[in-house]
């Protein structure tokens, strides 16, 4: 998969630490850079902070010397003074309340980590003074109300956090992806792509994926997915999905979250080459990383389902010259058509009912499935029927309501246990109330579960009539 590094090296390319910078004469590409950029080109009058006495006489001959200093004479001032560098930035931060000299000095700290990512060595030997982690009294800015500073800080701790050595514990990590997540959720946030960055860096390393999931960070990436957001924002995020991806312990849990039908929407729209092919990147992981065959082969049913092969039939016709997209196309169609052979019926109602896409397949209207198949429902403790009661309560699609009431309704008629079971999942009462639904098809097919699950019961009290007279 080398060559989506090598598409993106001035993007998201590894280096063993984190992400690359991009070259300096590109254009800002954010209204992060183009902030950046100006903070760079802004003047501090570090000598009234001195008549101020906001910072020492020592302090402010450091600072003045790092601020005038050519790239060649800052790598040895930093050399000879590591800890007082650190030290000082760290003590002017805390000092001085004016936004501009915060955004100013933060910055500065950013752009020493991405010339020589090794300098992150200065702050952990502070830390070890301080007997704090280096990235705490960044994290402490997280906090703040200039979201350029906040996000400025944010950079330094994921280069704190991947660059050393030492790793970020359970507690600050929880901290963090929880600061990512308000971020990534919140309307109009104009820094995501920001936000996106350090998180990709964040998920190169398998701790903090494993970290990631167990932060419900997963469940956080299909929100924003499942919305309308920029195409670059669709690529670092399916970016991280694809990091998560290479764990094939997290491999396995990654469907839970039902991220293929999200994924396969976004191909099945996308204009943008990246986009497609780091989507077929984490499809190729979620068929060859998993450990058990099973969760493979549920992925690739989930992905035929979601009529990926037509998508790839659509991407093979276009002239694309990449090699990784060609491979992965390749792979997958061979893969899924395999899998499309082997196919039960029972095998594809199981595939779309856990893809929550219903729709008017063949195999809903069969009296010869449900005969053979309504006590499958009962597998894996219910699973397929709990998630036919759960579309109802959440989805606001009329044909998924109409499709999952017709199948608890089939389910009742031929499982002779099947409404004591629906009852207790809650899903009788849900039923019903949709025979007030606006939509006349749900009214319909709801009336028509109702009816059954009824029928079940006359049935029953039936037979049990003639016993209690006897009796």
């Amino acid at each position: 998969m080398s060559g989506i590094y090598e598409h993106l090296q001035n993007e998201t390319e590894p280096n063993g630490r984190g992400l690359v910078p991009r070259p300096a004469d590109l254009p800002p590409l954010n209204l992060f850079e183009r902030e950046a950029s100006g903070v760079r080109n802004h003047t501090v009058n570090w000598q009234s902070y001195v008549q101020g006495q906001m910072i020492s006489q020592e302090e402010f001959m450091f600072i003045r010397d790092y601020d005038n200093s050519s790239s060649e004479r800052l790598d040895s001032l930093i050399q000879a003074n590591g800890p007082q560098c650190a030290k000082v930035m760290i003590r002017l931060i805390g000092r001085i309340a004016k936004e501009m000299t915060v955004r100013y000095i933060l910055t500065l700290i950013d752009d020493m980590l991405k010339e020589k990512p090794e300098r992150v060595n200065i702050f952990v030997e502070h830390g070890k003074k301080t007997k704090t982690s280096p990235w705490v009294p960044f994290l402490n800015l997280l906090n703040r109300e200039d979201k350029f500073a906040v996000n400025q800080a944010s950079r330094i701790v994921t280069k704190l956090a991947c660059y050393g050595k030492e790793r970020m514990g359970a507690s600050d990590l929880r901290f963090y992806f929880g600061w990512m997540r308000t971020q990534f959720t919140t309307s109009g946030n104009e820094y995501v792509q920001t936000v996106a960055e350090c998180l990709q860096q964040l998920l190169r390393l398998n701790e903090y994926r494993e970290a990631f999931m167990e932060n419900e960070g997963m469940s956080v990436l299909l929100v924003v997915l499942s919305g309308k957001v920029s195409f670059q924002i669709q690529y670092q995020l399916i970016f991280c999905v694809w990091m998560v991806s290479f764990n094939p312990v997290l491999c396995a849990q990654i469907t839970k979250y039902n991220i293929i039908p999200v994924l396969a929407d976004i191909l099945s729209e996308s204009v943008k080459e990246k986009v497609s092919r780091i989507i077929l990147a984490v499809f190729r992981n979620l068929i060859e990383k998993p450990l058990e065959k099973e969760v493979t082969q549920e992925n690739a049913l989930t992905m035929i389902q979601c009529k990926v092969v037509k998508h790839l039939e659509v991407l093979e016709g276009q002239k694309i010259e990449d090699e990784d997209i060609s491979e992965d196309i390749e792979m997958l169609q061979e893969t899924l058509h395999n899998s499309m052979h082997d196919l039960s019926s029972f095998d594809e109602y199981s595939s779309e009912v856990k893809s929550g896409r219903l729709e008017w397949s063949p195999v809903h209207k069969s009296e010869k499935f449900w005969r053979e198949n309504a006590l499958r429902l009962n597998e894996k403790n219910y699973e397929l029927l709990k998630i036919l009661i759960r579309l109802l309560e959440s989805s606001q699609d009329p044909l998924v309501l109409c499709v999952s009431a017709h199948d608890i309704g089939e389910y009742v008629r031929h499982y002779p246990r099947g409404k004591n079971v629906v009852e207790q999942l809650g899903g009788k009462q849900l039923v019903m109330q949709y025979m007030g639904h606006e939509d006349p098809n749900v009214r319909y097919e709801a009336l028509l579960a109702v009816q059954k699950l009824m029928v079940h019961n006359w049935e029953y009290l039936g037979k049990q009539l003639p016993v209690q007279k006897e009796g």
